[in-house]
């Protein structure tokens, strides 16, 4: 048992990627400036929103400009990020990003496009995957059918997949993400029963081993710290439902502890309110409920009298923060959680993908640093997490891969 050989990834998210240009030059801007610095292999997760997908598909020889670059950059690339189908730096994405939800045939036919990509990109002899979304967002609306209808196009995509593989000997599994209020938030409560009903359709219509082969999840130990899971026990109730973890997200989020008598540490968390993403907050109360809201506001932190959430033992919050922190000033990170999850994920029969996704630099505070100093932080969270994952005994070092051109 030991951690993927492959490269570490990195997720492209952080930057622009509107177009194909865009795309490129993040990478030629930043992404190589990281691998120069980078005393590692190191993988490009690309991020591509509908509109550079669909740029790709039409022209062959912008796909092979993009390889090419890769190549270039000594980068390669086995994982995809199509959760964000549209602009995911816009002034404001909150709960549009869960949009197109599972129940559109435009999420379904952007991830087929996806695959398409990365069936072109990947490495030889390598397995692909792709992260999506929860399904939904459950602040979002939805029809009574929702769940029928998401399972329906999951079982689609999963024959569909199947098909790729047999024209084209590329294997690529889809990566649901369970984030914080969406339709899969808990794994216990939200992520394994529905897995169960999806896989109750699919032994119905005979398609099981199908979806169990290319329909799994995506595991951001940010998110299910958030929500107070024993990451662990997560993991382990994933893998005891036959549900597969096709990739791993290594993140960080920011806690507050003691929130009603850690001033600083209140102040300290005002500075990461920002308008542009949604930053579910949960608390733990002393008799060990925990309750949430939606978004982190400054109301909330500077509330006087103090309400009921401000007593609770401690906050967390969606916020990725870098991998390398444990603290942050006043405040903590759940770097604890990313460590607990990494040991059990060593401890699988197989190897998912793993991949460090802080997409938030920007809107961090005193996000207003030059591209050498982002390209720096970057370089120093992908040194930590291959840190990490060497002290938890990583079997032999990745290996290089390069994409064929």
């Amino acid at each position: 048992m030991s951690f993927s050989t492959l490269p570490l990834s990195y997720c492209t998210n952080v930057h622009p990627g509107k177009t194909v240009d865009e795309v490129i030059n993040g990478l030629s801007e930043h992404t190589a400036a990281v691998r120069k610095q980078l005393d590692a292999p190191m993988a490009a997760g690309l991020w591509l929103c509908r509109s550079a997908v669909s740029e790709l598909l039409n022209d062959k020889a912008v796909l092979e400009r993009l390889a090419q670059t890769l190549w270039q950059h000594d980068l390669c690339c086995y994982t995809l990020n199509a959760f964000p189908f549209g602009d995911f730096h816009s002034e404001r994405v909150k709960e549009q990003v869960y949009l197109p939800d599972w129940t559109s045939n435009e999420r379904l036919n952007y991830t087929k496009d996806c695959a398409r990509i990365l069936a072109e990109l990947l490495p030889e002899g390598s397995e692909g995957s792709i992260s999506t979304v929860p399904l939904g967002g459950k602040m979002n609306t939805t029809t009574p059918d929702f769940q029928a209808i998401c399972f329906h196009n999951l079982i689609l995509l999963a024959k569909w997949l199947q098909e790729l593989h047999e024209s084209t000997g590329r294997l690529i599994r889809l990566a649901i993400e369970p984030e914080p209020l969406c339709e899969m938030s808990s794994i216990p409560e939200d992520a394994v029963p529905l897995f169960r009903s999806l896989f109750e359709m699919a032994e119905a219509l005979g398609d099981l081993p199908c979806v169990q082969e290319h329909i799994g999840l995506c595991f951001d130990v940010c998110h299910q710290a958030v929500v107070f899971e024993d990451v662990t026990t997560s993991i382990n109730q994933i893998v005891s439902s036959d549900i597969r973890i096709n990739k791993v997200h290594i993140t960080n989020a920011v806690e507050l502890q003691n929130p009603s008598d850690n001033a600083a540490g209140r102040e300290a968390l005002v500075s990461y309110v920002e308008p542009r993403y949604l930053h579910q907050t949960f608390a733990r109360m002393s008799d060990g409920s925990v309750v949430n809201r939606l978004d982190l506001n400054a109301d909330d932190i500077r509330r006087e009298p103090s309400d009921s959430f401000l007593q609770a033992e401690t906050w967390r919050v969606h916020f990725h923060v870098p991998v390398y922190a444990d603290e942050l000033g006043p405040l903590k990170t759940t770097r604890p959680d990313l460590k607990a999850a990494l040991q059990a994920i060593l401890e699988l029969e197989y190897s998912p993908h793993l991949e460090v996704e802080t997409y938030t630099w920007p809107v961090m505070p005193d996000s207003g640093t030059a591209a050498s100093s982002l390209s720096s932080q970057i370089t120093r969270e992908l040194e930590s997490a291959y840190d990490m994952l060497r002290e938890l005994s990583w079997m032999s070092p990745p290996s290089a891969c390069r994409t064929d051109v």
